[in-house]
């Protein structure tokens, strides 16, 4: 019985970070409509089953419940990879593969992360598309 709560604690656990991170789900289009209305977009290409993915939304989560200003000024954007990995979107910005973070104001690219997972490099960028919002 005892196996069977740490399971089930453990699953709640891994899938909680998951929940609290504040993004829309893409839909085709999305991204150019928010982009047309003046908004700083922050891309997650990601999956559910990667685990490198799952290292970037923790971060994403530590650092927007750090620090307010990330959810409240910058348009988070999930796109899943295994849906959306060969479209229009994927394809016009060159997405390598799974576990990529875009920033985008406009009709600028004003930063990446390919597979990386340190929460500084992350921080980084979710710096640069906060200070986008300002601007």
């Amino acid at each position: 019985m005892k196996r069977r709560t740490f399971l089930a604690s453990t699953v709640a656990a891994l899938t909680l970070p998951v929940l609290a991170q504040a993004t829309t789900n893409y839909t085709p289009g999305l991204v150019k409509k928010r982009l047309a209305a003046g908004e700083t977009v922050f891309l997650v290409f990601g999956t559910e089953w990667c685990t490198t993915c799952a290292a970037q939304d923790r971060a994403i989560n530590a650092l927007m419940q750090s620090n307010p200003d990330y959810d409240a000024k910058v348009t988070f954007i999930h796109v899943d990879y295994d849906q959306y990995g060969q479209s229009d979107l994927a394809k016009e910005l060159k997405i390598p593969r799974r576990s990529t973070l875009v920033v985008l104001k406009g009709t600028e690219e004003l930063g990446r992360i390919v597979a990386g997972t340190s929460k500084q490099q992350i921080k980084d960028l979710m710096d640069i598309a906060l200070s986008a919002t300002v601007a």
